[in-house]
């Protein structure tokens, strides 16, 4: 090739050159001599000039290590000696390896390929700022022919690789080292999105379109449906692109009234970055039914493969529906200045086509129990989090009901039951598919009632009938699984401790959910722990009660997330769901939420009896309760929020029910009662379960901690626990 660099080859040496990598390569493969082997390799890849090389190594050796090392030595040379070759030379070590990718589409040894495909990207991108865009161009054009399909499936994959290969050299998050300032990348990147980006896609979205039909009418797996999938993969990857932002005028007012957001919403789990690709965009994207026609080319595959019940899991149909999954986040000018009119168009396409995959929520879960591919029901809880992300929660629920006669969040509702039935049935086994998607559907549900929440808008009737529903099937679930679970022996330390990371961050959304229909939850919780607590105190001494302990157990946990917040960084306060809730409430001794405080407080009281303790309360329930305890002081008895006035007591709606609950732990001396009753419990924590470290440190750091941030109950509690000592004790 003219203009290749290196001078003119001996071909003795290359023989001898050839030999000795093969050779090493051998070692390696046989882990034989490895720091001998290396140093070879090395010294091919640290030589001056090895292009001529390393070209009769790819183009002679019959060993795919050999050729893999040669073309990564042409990069690693080139990257090093670029400001010593000629334009020519660095157009030439460009143009061979396109050149050869092309010439070697249809080789077995993909991997040797992709490298060099690799190379060719690293290079092009180095010589980004130096290359006229009419060179570039003239590049681009052999590849362009290529994925449109004009040489051939073989050559069609390979042009699509070679350009997935170039995004991600120049997206900043995978780009090669170059030793080069930020700056040069950043301009890289400005250049390829303003100038080629936008022409990659429409050739990926022409290489979908020409070897669409050929694959819906073959009956046998064929070459285009490789080159399909990479790329309907390249779509993806572009529309991923961290694209600059615009200053583009958008109606954001006439968005926000029909129910859109205008910004990313921060999530705990799962980073979704807005597309905002641009107006530019909008021909392909938007007014060209894009994505119409990517739902129908997967629905109609789906159609077609629908007696295989593990195709979802393949290359096309997983590639394609990540697509579908990106294209939720398309966000911005890309949409017209029409109210939003077309970005909820745009959702209600996406759902239309979705649905399918999930309905109904029951028998697509049995399914995947007898065998069958999870990947469509993982994906479409990333689609409703997409969703949800960017709609306001009675958007997000009235999008459903054009086409069916339930809303988005009865949806949700059923799939996250499912998802926790499925948790919960396979504790044992190494089965994800269920925990995957709760974490998607729970990650969702904080998404819409911290939206609810923080507009202060209340969620429709139909809604938190959906969340009351679930969170009953969650509480339920959860019994069962604590009941079947009590004489089992569990290796996990965690399952031991009563705050664990991971469970207080699912407990946390459950309790989001339970608040959501707080006047139907709490009374039921209030009722399932009045029932257990009855069974102890039938005193049946012929019943075992550890079942009964362990559903106890689980029900401290979570109604302590349900009524308090953790106020981890943070002052503790009522929850403002319960505080603004209960509306119907007169007396205070009709409250949900005083009537369950009270019957955990009452409960908890027993301990105290040494009898009923030593039976009962084991170390690891007692720290449940401690737990529960410094929780709830800390929110409603001895709040740092000293803007609370007791004895200030209203008497309307929603502000009678937070007077309420600001107030009710000290109505009619209860707060002492409540002060003496934790010293105690202290004391006895302390004293009789000597050795539980994580008891007493609860006790301590948390229970005790809560009590004494005020000066008057901190004296009042501070006399106790000296009352309570014989003089024989002292405290250390």
């Amino acid at each position: 090739m003219q203009g290749f660099p290196g001078g003119v080859p001996d071909p003795q040496q290359l023989q001898a050159t050839m030999l000795a990598i093969e050779q090493a390569c051998s070692l390696i493969q046989v882990h034989m001599n490895p720091a001998e082997a290396e140093k070879v390799l090395s010294s091919l890849h640290s030589s001056l000039m090895p292009y001529q090389a390393c070209r009769f190594i790819l183009e002679t050796s019959l060993m795919p290590n050999a050729r893999f090392q040669a073309a990564g030595a042409i990069g690693d040379a080139a990257i090093r000696e670029w400001g010593i070759l000629t334009d020519d030379n660095k157009r030439s070590l460009i143009l061979y390896c396109l050149n050869y990718v092309m010439e070697h589409a249809g080789s077995p040894d993909g991997y040797v390929q992709s490298k060099v495909s690799a190379v060719a990207a690293r290079l092009l991108k180095r010589g980004w700022l130096e290359f006229p865009d009419q060179e570039k161009g003239a590049i681009f054009f052999e590849v362009e022919q290529s994925i449109r399909g004009m040489h051939g499936p073989n050559r069609q994959f390979a042009g699509i690789n070679f350009l997935e290969t170039l995004v991600s050299e120049f997206s900043p998050s995978t780009a090669s080292s170059m030793g080069l300032p930020k700056e040069f990348h950043d301009q890289c990147q400005l250049s390829l999105e303003v100038k080629f980006l936008k022409d990659f896609y429409c050739w990926a979205q022409a290489a979908v379109f020409n070897t669409a039909d050929k694959i819906l009418n073959s009956n046998v797996t064929i070459p285009e449906e490789k080159a399909c999938s990479a790329a309907l993969r390249l779509m993806l990857q572009i529309l991923s692109w961290s694209f600059k932002p615009t200053l583009e005028h958008e109606n954001l007012d006439a968005k926000i009234k029909s129910g859109l957001r205008s910004d990313a919403i921060n999530l705990r789990k799962f980073e979704r970055s807005l597309v905002k690709p641009g107006s530019l965009w909008t021909d392909i994207l938007i007014s060209s039914a894009h994505t119409i026609w990517v739902l129908n080319f997967y629905t109609t595959l789906r159609q077609k493969y629908s007696y295989d019940t593990l195709w979802g899991d393949s290359p096309i149909a997983v590639s394609c529906r990540q697509l579908i999954v990106q294209l939720c986040s398309l966000a911005g000018a890309v949409f017209p200045n029409d109210n939003g009119d077309a970005q909820i168009e745009h959702f209600m396409h996406i759902l239309s086509a979705v649905i399918l995959w999930i309905e109904p929520p029951n028998v697509i879960a049995e399914s995947i129990r007898n065998g069958g591919s999870e990947s469509e029901f993982i994906d479409s809880c990333h689609v409703l989090l997409s969703v949800a992300s960017l709609t306001s929660s009675s958007l997000f629920d009235n999008l459903l009901k054009s086409i069916r006669q339930y809303g988005t969040i009865n949806l949700l509702s059923a799939l996250t039951s499912e998802a926790v039935k499925s948790v919960l049935d396979n504790q044992n086994e190494e089965e994800t598919w269920g925990s995957d998607a709760l974490d998607i559907l729970l990650e969702t549900w904080n998404v819409i009632l911290g939206e609810a929440c923080a507009d202060k808008s209340p969620m429709s009737a139909d809604g938190a009938l959906a969340a009351s529903n679930l969170f009953k099937i969650i509480v339920e679930s959860h019994l069962k699984a604590a009941a079947d679970s009590a004489f089992e022996d569990s290796d996990d330390a965690e399952y031991f401790h009563v705050s664990v990371s991971k469970r207080d961050e699912q407990l946390a959304l459950y309790a989001l959910i339970a608040r959501a229909a707080a006047d139907t939850t709490i009374p039921f919780l209030e009722q399932l722990f009045s029932e257990r607590f009855a069974r102890l105190s039938q005193r049946d001494v012929e019943n075992d009660p550890t079942r009964t302990l362990e559903e106890l157990y689980w029900l401290l946990l979570i109604t302590s997330h349900v009524l308090t917040d953790s106020g981890e960084g943070e002052t503790l306060l009522i929850p403002e769901a319960l505080q603004v809730g209960f509306t119907n409430v007169v007396e205070v001794a009709q409250h949900p939420v005083v009537t369950l405080s009270w019957s955990i407080i009452n409960f908890s009281r027993q301990c105290l009896d040494p009898g009923i303790r030593g039976r009962y309360f084991s170390p690891r329930l007692m720290e449940a309760v401690i737990w529960f305890l410094a929780r709830w002081v800390a929110t409603y008895l001895v709040p740092l929020d000293v803007s609370r006035e007791i004895d200030s007591v209203g008497r309307h709606g929603s502000q009678h029910s937070r007077k309420l609950l600001n107030s009710f732990a000290w109505d009619n001396n209860q707060g002492e009662l409540v002060l003496d009753f934790v010293a105690l419990m202290s004391m006895v924590a302390l004293t009789t379960y000597q050795g539980e470290i994580e008891l007493q440190t609860l006790t301590c750091q948390k229970l005790l901690a809560s009590v004494v941030r005020r000066k008057h109950t901190c004296a009042y509690v501070v006399q106790l626990v000296v009352d309570s000592f014989p003089p024989q004790h002292t405290i250390e």
